[in-house]
């Protein structure tokens, strides 16, 4: 099975790029974050003759999180169970009956003097209470989605332009590191160890993806029990460099 998670950034205004995707039959599970429309308007019709089972949580104009699969898609948890939120970012389901699957949309949190900064780490600790569930489990956990956190600054083109952001803040950073220290796996980073690669580039300044000035905010994280089965890690350029595209790159994961 190959996993692909993507921020499409308006579902409406890039579902010609996400079509092409669909289309292209490379992937058997997408994981996409940014919809900006409610669930009861999620435009099913556009999607429907592509084969996909499609689980939606939305919100008007921000936020949402859908999973779409050629797979059976059960177990449909909408919202952190443990923090209630008015925000559509998390969307927990178990794809063909073996694998548990959380498609998370992250706080951005603007800078660190914003009271949004706050919010951020509150829903990122209530994050680290709920995954703590799932790392010794013997069914196969992956979390993927937009982050909204470089862990390093390796992850970061020119970190000294994201000094004050909650992109690069020491406390976001903490809390990420404590789930790879629990036994979460990063897993582009691990198979990717010498690496510098980002998954988001702006739109402002010009060619970013050709002058390789991005960010690395997308990550599939892996229990110990899907690290089993994991064979590959990638990131694909594609959405970023269609007609219309999003600013964010595919993250792509290979399972058996």
């Amino acid at each position: 099975m190959k996993i692909l998670t993507l921020n499409i950034n308006s579902i409406r205004a890039h579902a010609e790029s996400f079509i092409n995707l669909l289309k292209s039959g490379e992937y058997d599970t997408f994981l996409v974050q940014e919809l900006k429309v409610e669930t009861a308007a999620f435009p099913h019709n556009l999607f429907d003759e592509y084969g996909y089972n499609i689980k939606v949580y939305g919100q008007k104009s921000w936020n949402g999180v859908a999973t779409f699969s050629k797979f059976s898609i059960e177990d449909v948890v909408r919202g952190m169970p443990n923090y209630p939120d008015v925000n559509a970012r998390f969307l927990e389901t178990v794809i063909d009956g073996r694998i548990r699957i959380i498609n998370v949309y992250m706080p951005n949190g603007d800078t660190i003097q914003s009271p949004k900064f706050a919010y951020k780490l509150e829903w990122m600790r209530a994050f680290t209470e709920y995954i703590k569930q799932y790392i010794n489990s013997d069914e196969a956990v992956i979390i993927g989605g937009d982050f909204n956190v470089a862990i390093n600054d390796r992850d970061i083109w020119n970190p000294k332009n994201y000094i004050g952001s909650s992109i690069s803040a020491p406390e976001a950073r903490e809390i990420m590191q404590v789930w790879i220290d629990s036994g979460w796996m990063d897993v582009w980073r691990d198979m990717h160890p010498d690496e510098n690669d980002f998954t988001w580039y702006g739109y402002r300044g010009g060619d970013t993806v050709g002058k390789k000035q991005g960010l690395r905010l997308d990550y599939f994280l892996a229990n110990h029990t899907a690290q089993k089965i994991i064979k590959s890690c990638e990131i694909d350029i594609t959405p970023r460099t269609a007609d219309k595209p999003t600013d964010h790159c595919g993250l792509m994961i290979k399972i058996d």
